[in-house]
């Protein structure tokens, strides 16, 4: 499992690569300055404060840094195992035998991509295709998905319905008949599977989104 030294030392690190400080890294990322400063770390009274995955994943982009090269900071840092999680396309994953019905990876035609420390063994990557997720996901970006991850309102989370489609989104309201999901592109409108739409009964799972690499 990360520890908060251990995230905020590889971003430290991170800044040491590309010839920053700290104050410096976050304002090549657009940042307030002070966003990885060592004052940041913690609050006023003691409580860790972790940077969060948009700063990390804006500070990777304005550095031309690949999340692989910063979960190998972090390994050299701490000695944090990272494993192998599988990768796929975004656009491929609405096809069959790459899912069981729980949502878990299955079958040999996935890539892989290393990730440290994910609590779910059955974690997973999908690589994002086109811009019809902009802004929040572009082409190129990978996210990182737990099916055994609970899920809240605001999360973003992939779905899956009996239908074969697969689509990335936030969530706005769950109940036993219907979920309610906000789209990532404001150009396309909000989308309600219920009673009207589509019966939660179509819905084969939701995943939580962990992570982006931008």
């Amino acid at each position: 499992m990360l520890t908060h030294a251990q995230v905020w030392s590889a971003i430290d690190r991170l800044a040491a690569r590309a010839g920053l400080t700290a104050s410096g890294l976050a304002r090549r990322a657009g940042l307030d300055p002070t966003t990885f400063n060592k004052s940041k770390r913690a609050t006023a009274e003691g409580r860790a404060r972790w940077p969060s995955t948009e700063s990390i994943a804006k500070a990777l982009a304005a550095t031309g840094i690949p999340l692989e090269t910063f979960v190998a900071l972090i390994e050299r840092d701490a000695g944090v195992a990272a494993r192998a999680v599988p990768l796929l396309g975004f656009a491929d994953a609405g096809a069959g035998g790459y899912f069981d019905d729980c949502g878990f990876p299955t079958g040999e035609r996935w890539q892989a991509i290393a990730f440290p420390a994910v609590n779910d063994g059955h974690a997973y990557a999908l690589k994002i295709s086109g811009d019809a997720m902009a802004p929040a996901y572009r082409d190129g970006d990978v996210i990182i998905v737990s099916p055994s991850a609970p899920i809240r309102r605001g999360d973003r989370v992939v779905v899956r319905t009996k239908s074969g489609g697969m689509t990335a989104n936030e969530l706005k309201r769950k109940t036993a008949k219907s979920i309610e999901l906000e789209s990532l592109n404001p150009q396309h409108g909000d989308q309600v599977l219920g009673d009207h739409v589509l019966a939660m009964v179509d819905v084969v799972w939701i995943a939580r989104i962990l992570w982006v690499s931008q």
